[in-house]
């Protein structure tokens, strides 16, 4: 195994899985071993659509984050960014691409784990360095330009840090890996599309 673990507010725990872990989107197996890594059950997940929708403790099939009480939220990413949220009556897991961060789901998700101290971290995904868009993602994030472009380069993580903080969150740390750069994790934009997918899966010990 060679996944990131932290420790966040509430007695959350996140993971963020890598390559060695196996391709969490097409191999139950790997799925069934991290689900007993973390001892945790039920781990929630649903079909992503790069939206805002959120599910609770599974509500829904189709959702980019995983807003969950009780068990564990698991998103599959590979290049977008998987964001885990701490808060006082919930965690969530989020699967934050450009869509999805443009239409609010950091905002949404950072709502939904209630009122307090909330804490929220940032695991392994594309990074300012290889992330070069047209003008569909730059009109997207006008707002943030001055803080996240670079060019043509957009920083999806600096973004990420903004709507988490003026959504409330105190607290907001970053792995600092890119997923293009660093071959241990599984890229689209490096692979393409068919390319497996790690994990981001947060929930309280």
């Amino acid at each position: 195994m060679d996944e990131l673990e932290l420790e966040l507010a509430h007695g959350a725990r996140a993971v963020f899985t890598s390559r060695a872990d196996g391709d969490l989107r097409g191999d139950a197996s790997a799925r069934e071993r991290l689900a007993r890594r973390i001892g945790v059950a039920p781990v929630r997940h649903g079909r992503q659509v790069h939206g805002a929708d959120l599910a609770l403790d599974g509500d829904r099939d189709e959702a980019d984050a995983q807003v969950v009480t009780a068990g564990a939220g698991m998103v599959l990413v590979a290049d977008c960014l998987p964001i885990a949220i701490a808060g006082p009556d919930a965690v969530a897991a989020v699967h934050a691409g450009w869509r999805g961060l443009a239409g609010g789901v950091v905002a949404r998700s950072a709502s939904a784990v209630g009122d307090g101290r909330l804490e929220a971290a940032i695991g392994p995904g594309i990074g300012p360095c290889c992330f070069e868009v047209g003008d569909e993602v730059r009109d997207a994030f006008s707002e943030h330009a001055a803080a996240a472009f670079t060019g043509r380069h957009v920083d999806l993580k600096a973004i990420a840090r903004r709507e988490l903080r003026a959504a409330g969150v105190d607290e907001v740390s970053d792995v600092g890996i890119c997923t293009v750069c660093d071959e241990r994790f599984f890229s689209h934009r490096g692979e393409g599309p068919h390319t497996g997918r790690q994990a981001g899966v947060v929930w309280r010990s």
